[in-house]
């Protein structure tokens, strides 16, 4: 998928701002920012629900504008808010998506029977809808997106709000799809889930693209001094803890976090206090700054 210069406003408000991305076939690509910075008005913007002041889409070659009908039979949507029919049952709702996409009877009876039993709706498939939890019936939301196996998947918040046990079961289908080879964006506020499914993260705020990377080179770049964490089987006074190569320390919770330049040199001397003051280390790691932090750097509010 390729935008170029998008732009879209509404009356004063200039909600996506000369927005350029990129993302590859194949790719599991994040889109985060704080709320009003512009993510669910690039989706929609993308999915052709809104039309955009300037700029240009292309999905899989074809240009959105020029081909609204061909462009959007290559996505599939899951929205924060499931869009399925309540009067229907949940295999209604999926082989109804089905025929919509031309896809044979039996074509349409075998992939949304293998959806639904896969999502944990085998008992319930012939339920109304009106009767499933907020979870049953994003997972019914799934199954109507995937039936026509889109080569472009666009997940809205999918999880926002759900159990254990839904999250799960979506988080997981959702990489399934994205290992068979669909190209899977996801808007999230939840940062460490983007961190651990997506490839690439898209940070937007104010409308505008202000980071675009893997997580490990975001973080890369604003990290300025390595720490170590570490957790004793007891407390210990900070006021102990002396090196040379050690900056700051710092309690957090449970663990000690030590600022360094020379994180190696740290652990060696962590093993001595040990032995030193009988202590057993808990757990013990090297740490940087996590996505959040980076996150809540580039969309900081200056004072």
């Amino acid at each position: 998928m390729r935008i170029e210069r998008l732009t879209k406003r509404f009356g004063q408000v200039t909600a996506v701002d000369n927005v350029e991305l990129i993302v590859q076939k194949g790719e599991f690509f994040g889109l985060l920012g704080p709320n009003g910075a512009g993510k669910t008005t690039t989706i929609r913007l993308v999915t052709g629900v809104l039309k955009p002041d300037s700029g240009s889409i292309t999905i899989d070659g074809i240009e959105l504008a020029r081909n609204p009908l061909e462009a959007k039979m290559q996505m599939g949507v899951i929205p924060e808010v499931g869009n399925v029919y309540p009067d229907l049952s949940a295999l209604d709702n999926v082989d109804l998506v089905g025929r919509y996409y031309g896809l044979p009877r039996k074509e349409r009876e075998e992939r949304s029977n293998a959806l639904l039993d896969d999502l944990g709706l085998k008992e319930r498939k012939h339920d109304l809808v009106r009767k499933f939890s907020k979870g049953m019936r994003q997972r019914v939301s799934i199954a109507c997106a995937l039936v026509y196996e889109p080569s472009l998947l666009i997940l809205d918040e999918p999880t926002e709000g759900l159990d254990v046990q839904s999250r799960r079961l979506i988080v997981d289908m959702v990489k399934q799809i994205n290992q068979r080879g669909s190209t899977v964006i996801l808007t999230t506020h939840n940062i460490e889930e983007a961190n651990r499914l997506c490839q690439r993260v898209c940070i937007i705020n104010k409308g505008k693209v202000v980071a675009c990377d893997s997580p490990e080179k975001l973080r890369a770049a604003f990290q300025l001094t390595p720490a170590v964490e570490v957790a004793f089987d007891r407390q210990v006074d900070i006021a102990l803890l002396k090196h040379p190569s050690l900056q700051r320390a710092d309690a957090c919770g449970d663990k000690l976090r030590l600022l360094t330049e020379d994180p190696e040199a740290i652990i060696e001397y962590l093993m001595g206090f040990r032995k030193e003051h009988g202590l057993r280390i808990v757990s013990l790691s090297t740490a940087g700054l996590s996505l959040e932090d980076v996150f809540v750097k580039l969309c900081e509010v200056p004072s």
